[in-house]
C-alpha cells in the first residue's frame, strides 16, 4: 500500500533543501527506490516536503541517508505525518 509522508522540518530553508538534494544525488539517493512522488513546498521561507512511497520498507531504507544529511546541515525533519494513500490523480 502506498504511503503519503508530509513533514515540516525546522532549519530547512530553500538553500538547505537544495544542498540536501545535491548531497542525496552525490550519495546515489537522489531518486530512491520506492519513492513515487516528491514535492517541496515553501511556506514562510521554509521548505515542507510531501512524498508518496510505495511501501513502509522503501521509506525506511531511505530515512537513514536523508536524516544524516539533514543533521549535518542543521535541519531537523521532526515527526512526519504518515497516512495510507487513498487515491492519486495525475494530470
Amino acid at each position: 500500500m502506498a504511503l503519503g509522508i508530509y513533514f515540516t522540518p525546522t532549519g530547512f530553508s530553500p538553500d538547505v533543501y537544495a544542498e540536501t538534494v545535491s548531497r542525496l544525488e552525490a550519495a546515489g539517493a537522489g531518486a530512491p527506490k520506492g519513492r513515487l512522488y516528491h514535492a517541496a513546498l515553501e511556506s514562510d521561507g521554509q521548505i515542507q516536503v510531501f512524498d508518496v512511497w510505495d511501501s513502509q520498507e522503501s521509506l525506511e531504507a531511505f530515512v537513514p541517508t536523508v536524516s544524516a544529511i539533514m543533521a549535518e546541515l542543521g535541519a531537523d525533519p521532526g515527526e512526519p505525518m504518515v497516512s495510507p494513500v487513498h487515491n492519486i490523480i495525475q494530470g
